[in-house]
């Protein structure tokens, strides 16, 4: 009894600082930057969005209001806080709606490689406060893997095998480890289960996974490089290697005027 009572003040008190290191460094649910460049491209174009409406938010009140000072002869004071009030209203609404929706880990693994990828980033990005340290400095280096992976991916027929089997792994195998991870619960994720702790078992498992990514997108990059490769020796070969000149023709002689002067004619000479 005095034993599991000392265990569980022990986690507690790892969660108080764990929490503590958190505010310290602006709290748990502080909004963090995208892990790549697909989740990026996804916010950036919810704030477009939420601009535009602001934007023909604000058109709209401003052409009511005249509209209204012109019919009515002025709208007076209480017409001018009016439309001050549906201005703050209609700012506050776009600046906060519409919300990045987050895909469900069932639906990443659909549509082309450009959507699975910037999805499974922003799934990801969502999934980082309820993860250790080291599982998260993981995750911020798969989100850049992703976007090497996803360019390689778009020049692969989609029904090839190797392309199959790594959509599963992006789309299905990694989110499935974060979500099994997830239904842990948090005073058991330190506990050691078969030689590691759940943390240590999720680092492990992510860190395969980012090794497994790196090496798809270095075979599947072999082509291009052997390509570039070929080329680069096509030119060498049709134009001489970087950093030799070019061979520039011989320059002639000066001419000598004395021997010009002997392969003139007699009656040239006289006159010279």
């Amino acid at each position: 009894m005095d034993r599991d009572l000392s265990r569980e003040t022990d986690q507690a008190l790892e969660e108080g600082r764990s929490l503590l290191r958190d505010n310290r460094t602006g709290g748990r649910h502080r909004r963090m930057p995208s892990i790549g460049r697909g989740s990026a491209d996804l916010r950036q174009r919810n704030l477009k969005t939420r601009i535009k409406l602001i934007g023909t938010s604000l058109l709209g009140i401003v052409f009511i209001s005249m509209g209204a000072g012109l019919v009515l002869d002025g709208i007076g004071f209480t017409g001018i806080m009016v439309a001050f009030c549906a201005v703050v209203a209609a700012t506050f609404l776009f600046s906060n709606f519409p919300r990045v929706r987050v895909p469900r880990a069932s639906d990443l693994n659909t549509g082309d490689v450009r959507h699975m990828v910037a999805r499974t980033e922003l799934w990801l990005e969502h999934q980082r406060p309820a993860l250790p340290a080291p599982a998260v400095a993981l995750v911020d280096q798969i989100g850049v893997q992703l976007d090497a992976l996803g360019v390689q991916l778009e020049h692969v027929d989609p029904l090839h095998p190797a392309a199959v089997e790594t959509r599963k792994l992006v789309g299905e195998t990694l989110p499935g480890i974060v979500e099994a991870y997830r239904k842990i619960p948090p005073h058991l994720r330190k506990e050691q289960r078969g030689g590691a702790t759940p943390d240590q078992q999720l680092a492990e498992s992510l860190g395969k996974i980012s090794a497994e990514i790196d090496h798809v997108t270095r075979q599947l990059a072999d082509g291009a490089l052997d390509d570039l490769a070929i080329r680069t020796r096509y030119l060498d070969y049709r134009y001489g290697a970087a950093g030799e000149p070019e061979a520039l023709p011989t320059a002639l002689p000066a001419p000598d005027p004395l021997e010009q002067l002997n392969r003139l004619p007699d009656r040239d000479k006289q006159e010279t």
